[in-house]
């Protein structure tokens, strides 16, 4: 375990060190939020009670979401790793005595999480201080602030290991862009980025639910203004420690089953 942490805390302090690309990223997902924001409230226009959500709370999922857009974007991954394969430096990380899953597991987790720590903290007090209806309000409830922090940890998770998946097809591929841009595509559209959930026709949206993209951010940004709550929630959790548990199995044994067959060539 000390090896791993030893991982954690060097990845996690490198990622501190870039502060002028965390101020240029905090300025640009205000600004996407912002625009976010008055194009829904362009459609609320025509009347609120047309949607699933009200209007402060998309406000607030849509601030939350930028601000900690580090641990849930699919596309914010460690280009380090996909070097590594591509140019068969992994070599050297196999000869380590440490498993290469975990390994990355934890760099992947401390670089998401250096960044979200510079940039959510500037994001979340600016939205706090903007006037109705476009601020970010508070949680409706101390229960609900709870569930937060717990959805946030499984989707933050799940996020990292649903990464590690990616990572690991990049093995079998001869460059890893094609795979992140299909990949990142479908989970950026089935896990809420691009249109909130409960926006979805009531067909689609049943079956998208059930899905582990569901479960990446669409969980704790809805917990955190009441729209997710009671037997419901917990239903939603339930959801999101199976799809851990099932992606991360997934993702050890297709470690297993590339390293068997991973050749690296050259001097």
């Amino acid at each position: 375990m000390k090896k791993y942490l030893s991982f954690f805390r060097m990845k996690f302090i490198a990622g501190l060190q870039y502060r002028a690309a965390a101020y240029a990223g905090c300025t640009t997902q205000f600004v996407w939020g912002a625009m976010e924001i008055l194009l829904f409230r362009a459609f609320f226009e025509v009347g609120e009670e047309a949607f699933p959500m009200s209007f402060e709370a998309l406000s607030s999922y849509i601030w939350l979401q930028q601000a900690f857009l580090s641990l849930f974007m699919t596309y914010t991954m460690d280009n380090d790793i996909f070097a590594s394969i591509s140019d068969g430096s992994v070599a050297y990380e196999l000869c380590r005595p440490v498993q290469i899953y975990y390994m990355w597991f934890t760099r992947s987790m401390a670089s998401r999480l250096s960044k979200a720590i510079l940039r959510s903290i500037p994001i979340l007090v600016v939205a706090a201080f903007l006037p109705k209806p476009y601020r970010l309000s508070l949680p409706v409830d101390a229960i609900a602030t709870v569930w937060f922090f717990v959805t946030l940890v499984l989707s933050f998770l799940l996020v990292v290991s649903f990464g590690m998946i990616i990572y690991i097809i990049t093995f079998y591929t001869i460059s890893a862009y094609g795979v992140r841009i299909v990949i990142i595509g479908i989970v950026e559209f089935l896990s809420g980025d691009i249109i909130p959930i409960p926006f979805f026709p009531d067909n689609v949206r049943v079956v998208i639910e059930l899905l582990p993209f569901a479960s990446m951010q669409n969980i704790p940004l809805r917990v955190y203004s009441g729209n997710i709550e009671g037997v419901e929630l917990l239903g939603r959790v339930g959801i999101q420690l199976f799809w851990v548990m099932i992606i991360i199995i997934m993702g050890k044994y297709m470690m297993q089953k590339a390293l068997r067959h991973v050749v690296v060539q050259g001097g």
